[in-house]
């Protein structure tokens, strides 16, 4: 329990970004809160594209104090998270995108939902859709009976850990959440404000 895994992702974000970023912020939202509306326009997500709800849920899940803004200290602590953070600490992260009521589990219809963001995500950039076979459904089946430990057809924190730790197929599937970091970066690279 004591050792730590880290995860594949090796870059990092550096001071000069960590600036640039906070320039951004700053000039973004003077009040010092940043809203959906904003977080999307600070990434360069359009609002009805393939990365929109997905780019929701992130947003949802480094609000950490639920008040519907994301303060500077919050974005800097989820990107911390995002780019250094170890496979355990990326993982509740993630399992709080997937919470998308925030009631402490994941059901069918959350995975549903971002199982579909990742997937047309995955196929608006061309990435790896080796799984491409399997429908979205054929998913979250799988996932579930992977992860679904006590078959009470909701995934709890402690589930999807452990799960997505002992099954590297379900770990993969995870994988564009467990990564968030490479969303960022693409995103902070088409935006014309970085």
């Amino acid at each position: 329990m004591g050792q730590t895994q880290q995860t594949e992702n090796s870059e990092e974000i550096d001071v000069k970004a960590l600036q640039d970023m906070y320039k951004k912020f700053v000039m973004e939202c003077p009040s010092g809160q940043l809203f959906l509306h904003e977080f999307k326009r600070f990434f360069n997500v359009d609002p009805t594209g393939e990365a929109a709800d997905y780019a929701e849920c992130m947003f949802r899940a480094f609000d950490t104090n639920g008040d519907n803004t994301i303060d500077f200290l919050e974005f800097v602590a989820a990107l911390n998270l995002v780019f250094r953070g170890d496979l355990e600490h990326k993982l509740r992260w993630s399992f709080k995108v997937y919470d998308k009521d925030c009631n402490g589990y994941v059901d069918r219809n959350e995975l549903l939902s971002i199982i579909h963001s990742i997937y047309r995500i995955k196929k608006g950039t061309k990435t790896d859709m080796s799984d491409a076979e399997l429908t979205v459904d054929d998913v979250v089946e799988r996932i579930f009976q992977a992860v679904d430990s006590d078959g009470d057809g909701h995934i709890n924190m402690e589930e999807f850990i452990k799960g997505a730790q002992k099954d590297p197929w379900v770990l993969n599937m995870l994988k564009l959440d467990m990564n968030p970091s490479r969303w960022v970066l693409e995103q902070r690279r088409r935006s014309a404000f970085f």
